[in-house]
């Protein structure tokens, strides 16, 4: 789980994943579904130099590994922790420590429709609204045909030994990927979607913390 983001555009005094969730932080609300499945063998997060609000909410077992300078570093750096834990063809999956709101019933989706395949893939979303091309200026130059276009969520889950191979490959090229899957993408291969329910949502303002609590307490 890469959490070394300082979150400028959260507008508050502590990155997002540090804000406060119906009576957690949101990274805390995004580790759980993992912490409380015992398919999960352990997990890794990444942090940023000096962070000072971990060590108050650090689940026991979870182990810290060194944000990089991208998120794709950070993914990076969390993988070399698990190098000595696991084999190559071990499945990991990747999640956003500002994603509070996945469903128990996605992950198990994810794990049971990828479970025999080679590759592995990631949740997602089919595209809903009509998309607009603009330019710098906001101006529309052009409306995008939504057919066969998803928004991609996490967990992204993929083989160890490939996902390592495509993060390195990348990074050899001076590529940085937005995701796993577009590293993986770079390889060549193409990864399974598995559809996700569209409140996995990522939290990137104070709105989206207010939607997340709204969902949190209607599971409940």
């Amino acid at each position: 789980m890469p959490a070394a983001g300082i979150g400028r555009r959260f507008g508050t005094d502590r990155p997002k994943q540090y804000a406060p969730l119906c009576g957690r932080t949101v990274i805390e609300w995004a580790l759980e579904p993992f912490l409380t499945d015992p398919r999960c063998a352990g997990a890794v997060v990444t942090l940023a130099q000096d962070d000072p609000y971990w060590t108050a909410v650090a689940p026991p077992n979870v182990l810290v590994a060194a944000g990089g300078q991208e998120r794709s570093h950070s993914v990076r750096n969390g993988l070399t922790e698990l190098a000595t834990r696991g084999d190559r063809d071990d499945w990991v999956l990747v999640h956003d420590a500002a994603r509070p709101c996945l469903l128990r019933q996605d992950l198990d989706r994810l794990l049971s429709e990828l479970a025999t395949h080679p590759l592995g893939g990631l949740l997602a979303t089919p595209a809903a609204d009509t998309l607009k091309r603009c330019d710098a200026s906001r101006e529309v130059q052009q409306t995008v045909d939504r057919a066969g276009l998803w928004r991609a969520l996490t967990p992204q889950m993929f083989r160890y030994g490939r996902l390592c191979e495509a993060l390195d490959q990348a990074h050899a090229s001076g590529r940085i990927p937005t995701d796993e899957a577009q590293a993986i993408e770079w390889l060549g291969d193409r990864p399974r979607i598995v559809e996700g329910a569209a409140a996995n949502l990522k939290i990137t303002s104070a709105a989206d913390l207010a939607i997340a609590a709204a969902l949190l307490k209607e599971r409940r």
